[in-house]
């Protein structure tokens, strides 16, 4: 990856200003294909993520601004330098601020499902 982070931040945040859905992302590493996916994501403040599921384990860390992860009666807050592991229930992200966050998901590859020994 050539990005930097701190400027690719600072175009996401631009773009999220101004879309009509608070957002904006770019995957950094990976794709649809491999199991690792790094995917930086700016929300402007009051944005929200709606609730899904998580495709792996992912982490995310807070490069910017303040979130919360809300999952059922849980909540997680994370400000700038958090990393936060992400539910594997249903979900939610919740911008408190402008903020970015890198999210970082493994999935687990298609037809693995050995049991683990």
């Amino acid at each position: 990856m050539d990005d930097n982070l701190t400027d690719l931040v600072a175009e996401l945040m631009q773009t999220a200003r101004i879309a009509s859905s608070g957002r904006a992302a770019r995957t950094i590493t990976g794709d649809h294909e491999h199991a690792l996916r790094e995917t930086v994501i700016a929300l402007r403040g009051g944005a929200k993520m709606g609730e899904h599921e998580s495709p792996g384990e992912a982490t995310l860390q807070v490069l910017v601004g303040r979130v919360r992860i809300v999952a059922g009666d849980e909540s997680w807050d994370g400000a700038s330098g958090d990393h936060l592991a992400i539910p594997r229930s249903r979900h939610r992200l919740d911008a408190l601020e402008d903020s970015a966050v890198l999210l970082t998901v493994v999935k687990r590859p298609m037809g693995d499902y050995r049991a683990s020994v």
